[in-house]
Order: structure tokens, then sequence, then C-alpha cells
């Protein structure tokens, strides 16, 4: 399934508009990663479990997408868009959305 973030993908035609698709996943800070957390932010540096945690949330997000479009017999995805929230304090979710498409049969 092709997947991008702009609106039209050079080479194809885009024949139907499926809709809205989008995964997300919560993910929660960890209390032990929250002590190494706390030193980083003293001491300065990037703070490797949480990066990690985020690219795995946004593959989660857009994996359930895809999933979502799949289910609706889409071609491609187009606009994809990612977005991060605060839900509570110490989790957040993250959202990956765009528009379902079916493309022109190919020769």
């Amino acid at each position: 399934m092709l997947v991008t973030t702009i609106d039209r993908i050079p080479g194809k035609e885009i024949t139907e508009v499926l809709g809205l698709v989008q995964g997300s996943t919560i993910r929660a800070r960890h209390v032990g990663r929250d002590l190494l957390a706390g030193l980083r932010n003293v001491v300065g540096g990037e703070i490797k479990d949480y990066t990690q945690m985020l690219v795995q949330a946004r593959q989660i997000a857009v994996e359930r997408m895809v999933s979502e479009a799949k289910r609706l017999g889409a071609d491609a995805v187009v606009g994809v868009r990612l977005t991060t929230a605060q839900t509570m304090a110490g989790a957040a979710e993250v959202l990956a959305y765009g528009t379902a498409v079916k493309l022109a049969p190919t020769d």
C-alpha cells in the first residue's frame, strides 16, 4: 500500500476517495525511565528510551491507519499527517490520519 504525505501520487490517477482513515495509540511513561529522564533534564542530552517509545508509537499508529484503509479496499493513503497530544500526565496519544483512495489500474 502506498502511503504518502502529499495529496497526489505522481504518475497515478486517483479514481475514488474512500474517506478518512486513522490509527492511534497511547503510550505512558515508565517510572524507571523517569529517573533517567530527570537526570537528562539536569545535564542535557537525548532521552533515548522516550525517543524509541515515540518511534514505536508512530509506527503502530501508521500500521493501524493502513489496516483501516485496507478494510475499505484502498490502494493508497494520501495526505498523511501525524500528531501527538498529551492525554493525561505522563501519557501521550500519537495519531496518524489521511485519506484512503483507489487508484486507476496500471498496465
